[in-house]
């Protein structure tokens, strides 16, 4: 079973449908609108733009966990991230990604390590996972790597379809 097959709500409500992303590379990001590296929402949305046509999307997962930096409810993401970014790519339900009620997507990602060899909880907000179009993690990035990174963009192209 792959990541993309797991059920979660889309932040508006109703089933955000991971599975329609099956074919295409998507980047997973646990996010956050009052955290220091909020602003990489406009790199995120930046790379949304670039490879989007190529087939990928961004996934954005809002999570309250660390130090209560996203507090509001899902129209207030929603407004945030629309007003302040413009982003248009797809956002999650706002969702546990450690601990015991860490969500069963975070459940099929914390395993996967990232270049420094981290695996495990996630350490903060704007943690990334690249998900290839096959449905496997093939990439994690800290959240102080920045979405436009060369690491970021390289492990993008290395799996766009097609």
């Amino acid at each position: 079973m792959s990541v993309l097959d797991v059920p979660i709500d889309a932040l508006t409500g109703g089933p955000a449908d991971l599975a329609g992303y099956r074919g295409k590379a998507v980047l997973i990001v646990n996010v956050a609108s009052k955290c220091g590296l909020t602003p990489q929402y406009t790199a995120l949305e930046e790379l949304q733009s670039r490879y989007g046509p190529r087939g990928f999307t961004v996934v954005g997962v809002p999570c309250n966990q660390f130090m209560g930096q996203e507090p509001g409810s899902a129209e207030e993401i929603a407004e945030f991230c629309s007003a302040t970014y413009g982003v248009t790519f797809p956002m999650t339900e706002k969702v546990d990604v450690n601990g015991e009620g860490r969500h069963p997507l975070y459940a099929g990602l914390v395993d996967t390590a990232d270049a420094e060899g981290h695996s495990g909880d996630i350490r903060w907000n704007f943690e990334k996972f690249l998900v290839a179009p096959d449905g496997r993690v093939a990439a994690r990035f800290s959240p102080q790597t920045a979405p436009d990174d060369d690491q970021v963009t390289g492990a993008i192209e290395a799996v766009l379809p097609g």
